[in-house]
Parts: C-alpha cells; structure tokens; sequence
C-alpha cells in the first residue's frame, strides 16, 4: 500500500478558512441577535426619538458590517486540473499550474503566500494558519500539486 504522500490527490479539491469562518459566523448571528433584542427592548419613546437618518444609518453599518463578514467567509483556493483558482475576499485570481512556482507559510504568517513565474506574489487567504494542522495537511497537498505540474 503506498504511503499517505503518494495517494493520488482528487481534483477538484478546495480549501477554505475553517475557523474563520465558524468565528465570523457565530459573532455576526450573536452581535445581529443581541442589537435586534436591544432595539426591541428600547421603550417605545426612545425608539421614536431615532430620526430615520440615524436609522439609515444603523442600517448601513450593519449591511457593511455584513460585507466585509462575507469577505472573509468567501475566501477559498480551488484546485483544478487545469488551474489553481483563489478568492480572498471579492477578488477572483485563476492561475495556471506553470504560473505557480511555490506556496509557502513561513512560522507566523497568517496564511499561504504563492509565489508566480513573474516574480510576484499573491496571498491564499483560502488556507489559514490559525487551522493549525488542517492548514498545515493543505499547504503540504497544494505543494504537492504544484511540484506535480
């Protein structure tokens, strides 16, 4: 039986944040709950003094605190046959498998960076370091990948 490193790896594979996720998703629910329970429990001339500029406004944050919470829950890399696609945040970046040279997470860098043919480089948010060994199994099957191609 061959080893666990030379298991074919199936494609397509995705990798995403796990516990960015979990924390973005309980904090909104709890932060969207608690504001909600507090509004209603205003009395009712308290409530009737927001003017609806200052409603509007309320109402804005919590859209644009919603955004920038859906940002970070989309973030994911995709590996495919033909290429490695990563999303961090609302960018889409697709990439050839020859355009990826490296992906590396040096001790203490919040999450995989690839390194391009051209010289530059890009971040993989979709693969996060605060997932300890999830993190780690990914960056060792997208190293994998890319030596594969």
């Amino acid at each position: 039986m061959p080893a666990a490193s030379e298991t074919p790896l199936e494609l397509p594979r995705t990798w995403r944040p796990l516990g960015t996720r979990i924390a973005i998703s309980v904090c909104g629910v709890m932060l969207l709950t608690l504001s909600a329970a507090a509004w209603f429990l205003l009395a009712d001339d308290i409530r009737a003094a927001f003017s609806w500029y200052q409603r509007i406004t309320i109402i804005a944050f919590v859209l644009a605190a919603g955004a920038l919470g859906w940002a970070f829950v989309r973030c994911r890399v995709t590996a495919t046959e033909e290429h490695l696609v990563v999303v961090n945040g609302y960018r889409h970046h697709e990439y050839e498998w020859a355009q990826v040279v490296a992906a590396r997470m040096p001790q203490g860098a919040p999450w995989v960076t690839l390194d391009l043919a051209d010289g530059t480089t890009r971040a993989a948010l979709g693969i996060q370091a605060s997932d300890g060994s999830r993190a780690t199994a990914a960056l060792r099957d997208l190293r994998r990948l890319i030596d594969r191609s």
